[in-house]
């Protein structure tokens, strides 16, 4: 079920499962756009290792991006007014990523919801969290 006003918003409701491409092909094209595509850090996994990192990373604010992706497929005609991460590990390029949602709060009548959000690898351990929150037609 499509959102398309607050008035569809359930309180606890969890947002319909996002699984978002991670693959090193799109981390590099998505770092190239936004200029860090030198280094190697989101474009090449054994030169990100000979940084010291666990592989080449996903951008963070691409990680960002995939949770409004998400948020926009639950509700298109919601806009999203803040998105506030914390980073717990380092998000991998070709790691699969599972993104969550559910609905915390809710404002019938400013129109307003706040969500929690949570990004997971196949391991289960949390990579990213934070809150959203959206306004919505009243």
């Amino acid at each position: 079920m499509s959102i398309e006003s607050i008035a569809d918003v359930e309180f606890g409701a969890e947002l319909p499962a996002f699984e978002c491409d991670t693959a090193l092909s799109q981390t590099s094209q998505f770092a190239d756009a936004v200029g860090w595509g030198r280094g190697g850090r989101f474009t090449d996994h054994d030169k990100a290792r000979k940084e010291g990192l666990p592989g080449a990373l996903v951008p963070g604010i691409m990680g960002m991006g995939f949770l409004t992706t998400m948020i926009h497929r639950w509700a298109p005609a919601a806009r999203v007014e803040h998105v506030d991460t914390v980073f717990r590990a380092p998000m991998l390029a070709d790691d699969p990523a599972h993104i969550s949602a559910v609905v915390t709060d809710i404002d019938e009548e400013e129109g307003v919801a706040e969500l929690d959000l949570t990004i997971k690898n196949d391991a289960d351990e949390t990579r990213v969290f934070g809150t959203a929150r959206i306004r919505l037609p009243t």
